[in-house]
């Protein structure tokens, strides 16, 4: 029988992570995720049993509680060096919808977007289901984004390039003069440079810098997901400038209408409390990147020395994945991140350092 789905989704596979997530079978110790093993601080579970307690469970304002939006515009001046009002905020269900607003707001049929080979998975279905079409932008050989390959990609038909930072799948980490020179580039093309942020606190050498400090032309997306535990709370956050946050919430309004008020009152309490639980993850993050990156060295497994994020991405003979998953080591096939990707696996390494020490063991058994 004739399918009369949409070509827009017919092309599009399952996310390459979501199928290891989700078909990993019981005892199975789960590399493959990019979820913090860690509970969601107390302060932050408080707020939100505090707003279900006190009713507050109906609509929000669309863009987002106003305060909520008031104290992300303060994180962004202070942490981010972006001067931006709560009124060109949009609180999004997740980075996935932000990232799926922005998009929205720009690609028209045909148009193209410049991302990271490898990248993260949603960047490019994300494109086509807007009807446009991704380039993959090969990395250099600290598996960042270089700025002059990006320049001399740009053609008539892009209309925007993402970059990540620190990086998913690669956990790289763009310098300062990278974002700078990114920025550039965005204004003297004439295109939208989408800055996926949502790891920003997790970076163990060097500086996270936001291009939107020096232009414009960037749409800043981030999310409390990451950097506080939060992933399940499906709690993200946009800003641009006015005229680019007015057609994204045209688009939030109807896919979204607002994010959940429990959520929303509970990224209140976490972006203004302590910033120590995330300290403490950071730091945990780093003993298992160490942890991780000896146990690999072990193994003769080649492997560029993550900045940032909680994932690495050795080389590896095609078909690893596949055995590791077969012994109940879930990791995610390079090539699920692009055609550069093939000839290596991703690992997270956001779990616990007992996982990744039994995982060695299971790896240096099946791969020796």
């Amino acid at each position: 029988m004739e399918s009369n789905f949409a070509e827009r989704v017919q092309g599009i596979d399952i996310s390459g992570i979501r199928k290891m997530f989700e078909g990993a079978g019981p005892g199975a110790i789960n590399l493959g995720l990019g979820q913090p093993d860690f509970d969601t601080p107390q302060h932050i579970k408080k707020a939100a049993i505090q707003a279900i307690e006190e009713g507050f469970t109906g609509y929000t304002q669309g863009p987002g509680m106003p305060e909520l939006r008031e104290a992300l515009s303060r994180k962004f001046k202070n942490e981010n060096s972006i001067e931006t009002s709560p009124d060109n905020i949009i609180v999004t269900a997740g980075a996935s919808e932000a990232l799926e607003i922005a998009l929205g707001a720009f690609v028209n049929s045909g148009d193209e977007v410049l991302i990271a080979d490898p990248g993260f998975v949603s960047y490019k279905a994300l494109t086509e289901i807007m009807g446009g079409h991704t380039t993959g932008v090969p990395l250099n050989e600290k598996l960042c984004m270089d700025p002059e390959t990006v320049n001399e990609m740009i053609t008539p038909k892009t209309k925007a390039f993402i970059v990540n930072s620190p990086s998913n799948p690669t956990g790289a980490v763009q310098t300062k003069s990278d974002m700078k020179a990114f920025a550039e580039i965005a204004d003297d093309n004439n295109v939208k440079l989408i800055s996926d942020e949502v790891y920003e606190h997790f970076i163990y050498e060097g500086e996270h810098i936001s291009p939107a400090m020096y232009s414009d032309n960037v749409i800043t997306v981030n999310a409390a997901s990451k950097t506080y535990s939060m992933t399940g709370w499906r709690l993200g956050y946009v800003t641009a400038s006015p005229e680019t946050t007015h057609q994204m919430l045209k688009i939030h309004q109807y896919v979204q209408a607002c994010a959940t008020s429990i959520s929303q009152k509970a990224a209140l309490a976490a972006i203004d409390g302590p910033i120590e639980p995330v300290m403490e993850m950071k730091e945990e993050f780093m003993k298992r990147r160490d942890l991780l990156l000896w146990g690999l060295g072990k193994l003769g497994m080649k492997c560029t020395k993550p900045e940032g994020a909680f994932y690495a991405l050795p080389e590896a003979e095609t078909g690893t994945a596949e055995k590791l998953i077969s012994e109940g080591v879930i990791v995610v096939p390079g090539e699920a991140f692009g055609e550069n990707g093939a000839g290596h696996i991703r690992i997270s390494y956001a779990t616990s350092r007992e996982n990744i020490k039994k995982a060695l063991a299971i790896m240096q058994e099946v791969l020796l």
